[in-house]
């Protein structure tokens, strides 16, 4: 049976490099979920900015020199 609601969500598919509704490739090859397709269309953005935060975080940076 099919979540309505799962349905509804977006992803952003890493196989195809294109956003997609419901159902779709397997959650493993795909980032979301999200809200809108905008929102699942900058996934790649998003985690980009967000590993380069991290990387120059000192709390997460255990380079020691």
């Amino acid at each position: 049976m099919s979540d309505s609601r799962a349905d509804d969500k977006w992803w952003f598919c890493l196989s195809h490099q294109r956003v997609e509704q419901g159902p779709g490739c397997p959650n493993g090859e795909r980032m979301g979920p999200y809200d809108s397709a905008e929102e699942a269309g900058t996934a790649l953005e998003r985690a980009a900015q967000r590993s380069e935060s991290w990387d120059s975080d000192p709390k997460w940076n255990d380079d020691s020199d």
